[in-house]
């Protein structure tokens, strides 16, 4: 196979159109892991690399007294006829299309690109690309990374140049799935009075939903709002049966001062007198923004953190103890749409804003 030469010095703006073009999508990163991997060992000789899976990892050591992570994944969804690269505007005005080219290929292109030329930084840098962020988190590469070189996770402030429309979101919301069942009895409908319908008895689980408030929580000025949402009801065996069980799934994103136990709590105290159980759940991120590093870094890009209206790898950094922040280009509701794109003018920012933080 032949291994695709990157130019890591170049523009960051035609490195992510170089990256987006090598298709990658979840399990299928080794061709662009490869090419990563030749670049850091042939153009970063500062910089320890070492490859897991289809993972490429490399780390400065110059006995710096702090340590920031930058991680960003290498795999996309699968491919939704935008590829290769189509470029529009010119200049200030370049916009880049494609699969990859916000989620998050422009960010993995700005770390590249830090990586290479930033060869006498005032932290010592550690660069993690990893591979299937986009599929269950069984298969996530940090999931390997953090068991077999957990080691490379370990520092003073991660940052994970997710898209964040060029600006600091901080921490991450938490998310859980429930399930709220009703319970009935079947008859035929022809005499439906002698049953009980199950789906009748989730008016009121759906009444509550309704109703209810959600939370706005401030931290570290990060406003983080919450939500509870049902995402599906199930119930009914045919068209001529009461039915005797109901399931609604409900979401519910929490903010990070709430542990996955006191939102659990939550939880059952709303639907109190149904039967609830856990389907899903993944521990939110404080944002951390107290820590020198952090502070540093939200000074360096010159504005107003906001909170993260979501859930990402962020979390897996908090839960090391690292204080995390998302900082990439791009608006990440174009994620995963055949629509994707970013403007060279947020590539551009992030890689001046990160060139700065760390001279």
């Amino acid at each position: 196979m032949v291994t695709l030469a990157l130019d890591l010095a170049a523009n960051p703006v035609e490195l992510t159109a170089a990256l987006v073009d090598v298709p990658s999508v979840s399990g299928n990163e080794a061709a662009l892991a490869a090419a990563v991997e030749h670049a850091l060992r042939s153009q970063a000789r500062h910089l320890e690399v070492v490859r897991s899976g289809n993972a490429v990892l490399a780390r400065t050591r110059f006995g710096r007294p702090t340590r920031v992570v930058l991680a960003g994944h290498l795999d996309t969804v699968p491919i939704n006829n935008n590829l290769p690269v189509r470029r529009t505007g010119a200049g200030a005005d370049l916009v880049l299309h494609g699969c990859g080219t916000v989620d998050m290929k422009a960010g993995d292109a700005v770390m590249l690109h830090l990586a290479a030329t930033a060869t006498e930084p005032r932290h010592d840098l550690t660069f993690v690309f990893y591979d299937c962020e986009e599929v269950e988190a069984a298969r996530n590469g940090l999931t390997r990374i953090e068991r077999e070189l957990s080691d490379w996770l370990t520092g003073d402030l991660a940052v994970v140049c997710e898209p964040s429309n060029a600006v600091v979101e901080a921490g991450c919301q938490g998310t859980m799935r429930v399930t709220v069942r009703t319970n009935g009895k079947r008859a035929h409908t022809a005499r439906g009075w002698l049953g009980v319908n199950a789906i009748h008895a989730a008016g009121e689980v759906l009444r509550r939903l309704a109703e209810y408030e959600p939370r706005q929580v401030e931290i570290d000025g990060c406003q983080y709002h919450e939500g509870l949402q049902a995402v599906c009801v199930e119930g009914g065996v045919a068209g001529n049966v009461v039915p005797d069980e109901c399931v609604v799934t409900v979401n519910h994103r929490f903010a990070p001062d709430r542990s996955p136990e006191q939102a659990e709590a939550h939880l059952r105290e709303v639907f109190a007198g149904y039967e609830v159980s856990v389907v899903d759940l993944a521990a939110g991120a404080l944002p951390g923004l107290s820590h020198q590093v952090a502070r540093d870094f939200v000074r360096a890009a010159g504005g107003q953190p906001v909170a993260k209206l979501g859930w990402t790898d962020v979390a897996r950094f908090a839960a090391l103890g690292l204080p995390a922040v998302n900082f990439g280009p791009g608006d990440p509701s174009l994620a995963h749409t055949r629509e994707e794109h970013v403007p060279a003018a947020d590539i551009r920012r992030c890689a001046e804003v990160l060139t700065q933080f760390v001279h």
